[in-house]
């Protein structure tokens, strides 16, 4: 079981993400629609995974990458994009993302990411 953060500035997304994680046992500490207030939150809600949108108005999901891994190294983070957005998810991988997901989300390909990522081997 994981402890994750949502970070999507759109509020459906959000839920979707959060019924299909606590339908499987997974626990949401925090849930976010932008950057700022995803960067103030992360330490305090100490999520043992980020599922972050990266397309958003105010700050894109990489810049939001970069400032969480320089205030937490082994943060980890799961980019979430639509289809075609193949170079932003190769930038984010570059910078320190630890997978993604596609919209729209198949519930088991995204299980099977934080599955992966959130729990030790």
């Amino acid at each position: 079981m994981a402890r994750v953060m949502i970070v999507d500035d759109a509020e459906f997304m959000r839920m979707v993400i959060r019924d299909i994680l606590l339908k499987h046992g997974h626990e949401v500490v925090a849930e976010v629609g932008d950057g700022e207030e995803a960067i103030q939150i992360y330490l305090e809600a100490k999520p043992d995974l980020v599922l972050m949108d990266i397309i958003m108005p105010d700050m894109d999901g990489k810049e939001i990458l970069q400032k969480l891994l320089l205030m937490d190294p082994d943060a980890k983070v799961v980019m979430c994009s639509s289809l075609g957005q193949q170079a932003l998810i190769t930038e984010s991988m570059k910078i320190g993302a630890m997978g993604f997901i596609v919209k729209p989300f198949e519930p088991d390909s995204m299980l099977d990411v934080i599955r992966k990522i959130a729990e030790p081997n």
